[in-house]
């Protein structure tokens, strides 16, 4: 049991000096808040917010969607977020074209010039998201990238490359994520809630 406390501390301390270590890296605090503001551009203008990503990050990938086109913490109209992860989707296209299309073809389907594309891999080398993000700047689609490596093809693609390197596994990395999955959520609320108290100004 003993060896066992000690391992929960040790990965807690290592998840803990992650996190320090991103609170203290005003680089990537101030791409949080650019992959924000060109979120928030892009719902304004009538676009919408797409993402995708695999295993954990096609989770997280998930619920950043669910969390905008649902509810996060404020009652508010749905904001237009979708997932790349129909199921059935990914299983034509990576039995007919291959695994590394699923994103990309999906992109090809429905990404409109002035979306935007939240691409999450740790890795930052996942060949289906690298994809989406090739297909996405063909069609005028800004791209986000959430990664855990600098210096990697999703970051060379990316508008806003967000690297939050967290430790020596790519789980470190993923509990990184959906701390900013949660912050981008945050800001894309508030930034759409002051636009329309500044419409309803203008119109009372």
């Amino acid at each position: 049991m003993k060896d066992q406390i000690q391992q929960v501390k040790a990965a807690l301390e290592e998840a803990r000096s992650g996190l320090n270590n991103l609170i203290a890296n005003e680089e990537a605090l101030e791409r949080v808040a650019q992959a924000a503001n060109l979120m928030i551009a892009s719902l304004k203008n009538g676009g919408k917010v797409m993402s995708c990503g695999n295993g954990g990050s096609l989770c997280d990938a998930m619920h950043f969607a669910e969390e905008l086109s649902g509810r996060f913490r404020q009652d508010r109209p749905a904001i237009a977020a979708m997932s790349l992860a129909d199921p059935s989707h990914m299983s034509c296209v990576a039995n007919d074209f291959g695994y590394e299309y699923v994103f990309s073809r999906f992109l090809e389907a429905v990404g409109k010039e002035g979306d935007v594309l939240l691409a999450i891999t740790t890795s930052g080398t996942s060949k289906n998201v690298v994809k989406a993000a090739q297909a996405a700047k063909a069609r005028g689609v800004r791209v986000v990238a959430l990664t855990g490596k600098s210096g990697t093809p999703i970051c060379e693609l990316a508008d806003v490359a967000i690297v939050t390197p967290a430790g020596r596994f790519a789980d470190r990395v993923q509990e990184l994520h959906i701390k900013l999955i949660h912050i981008m959520i945050e800001l894309i609320e508030a930034g759409l809630a002051e636009s329309t108290e500044s419409k309803e100004k203008e119109n009372a």
